[in-house]
């Protein structure tokens, strides 16, 4: 039988693949809420130094899991998916997946000279994971290959992949719409990750299975006024590390976006935004905390470690790290 014998929580957005040199560029040309902090280049170095840290952190626990395989839970956009077909839940089953064709992210340790790298996928789980969703009551679309291959797998997943690994383990992504208005609620993503959970323990080959749950945590970057929730992230993570998938899920899906905050605007639609109308809770980049709830419903009740929180105002974004394994 499979085992679960690991979850790793990542961010995988810019500030943890550019280097601190390059956050004054994402700095310029953005606009800030006015109690947003300005941080100080050598302030930026430090945070970066704590990002690798906690990237390299994380490679050195997946390798001491020793897993055969990885279900990496991320959101999509506009790689896989457009505006013409978007799916809430999607798995993927092909053979193979590959990166977006361009320059590699810095610092991932691996492959200095793979500027396109790819993975090997797991049909056998995935379709397990797919029909055993479909008979749990959920709706996923699936994928036999790669439907935009001039765009790649989700960065979502590739990233993690680099950062984590020589991108040689057999992967499942599981996509979930975290980002384009109507998305997915905290509570199916929790409710999702009870299910893989179960279906990871009922599948018949022996596999020693690892869940990445990547993305987030608070971000609104490029937004009118944009700012940093440091105080809805830690209090997340307070609960990721009590196990308390329930009140992190009534937490998120019961914040209410206020009307003085422009960065979190979803009526007119520009980059990122559809103008379509949104569920509760935070809008934008920051929805993709709902992949760390995701992957925080795998093993509901049992207590993680949170090995850093970076608040980066260049961005702004909520940089963090974290695992769980059985005790």
């Amino acid at each position: 039988m499979a085992e679960l014998v690991g979850v790793l929580f990542t961010s995988h957005g810019g500030c943890t693949s550019i280097p601190s040199s390059g956050w004054p560029a994402l700095r310029e040309g953005r606009t800030f809420r006015e109690d947003v902090p300005f941080e100080s280049q050598e302030e930026m170095d430090a945070k970066w130094a704590r990002t690798v840290a906690g990237k390299r952190a994380l490679r050195a626990k997946l390798a001491e899991l020793r897993p055969d395989l990885l279900v990496v839970m991320g959101d999509d956009q506009e790689e896989c998916f457009a505006f013409d077909n978007h799916p809430a839940l999607a798995v993927y089953l092909g053979e193979r997946m590959a990166a977006r064709p361009g320059p590699r992210p810095a610092d991932h340790d691996v492959h200095p000279d793979k500027l396109h790298p790819d993975a090997p996928g797991h049909p056998a789980f995935a379709t397990h994971l797919l029909t055993g969703l479909l008979g749990a009551g959920f709706d996923p679309a699936f994928m036999l290959d790669n439907p935009r291959p001039e765009r790649g797998m989700s960065h979502a997943v590739m990233l993690p992949l680099g950062f984590f690994t020589d991108y040689e383990i057999p992967t499942v992504p599981v996509l979930l719409n975290a980002y384009y208005a109507p998305q997915i609620s905290a509570k199916r993503c929790a409710e999702v990750g009870r299910a893989v959970r179960r279906l990871i323990e009922e599948y018949p080959e022996e596999l020693r299975v690892v869940v990445i749950g990547s993305g987030g945590l608070w971000h609104t970057p490029r937004q009118e006024r944009s700012w940093l929730n440091e105080e809805f992230d830690q209090l997340g993570l307070e609960y990721l590390t009590a196990g308390d998938v329930a009140s992190w899920v009534e937490l998120f899906d019961g914040y209410r976006v206020s009307s003085d905050d422009p960065s979190q605007d979803t009526t007119v639609v520009r980059r990122g935004v559809t103008g379509l109308p949104s569920p509760t809770g935070p809008q934008g980049g920051s929805r993709e905390t709902l992949c760390w709830i995701a992957a925080a419903g795998v093993i509901e009740g049992e207590p993680s470690v949170v090995l850093d929180y970076i608040p980066i105002y260049a961005s702004p974004v909520g940089n963090a790290f974290g695992y769980w394994k059985p005790a």
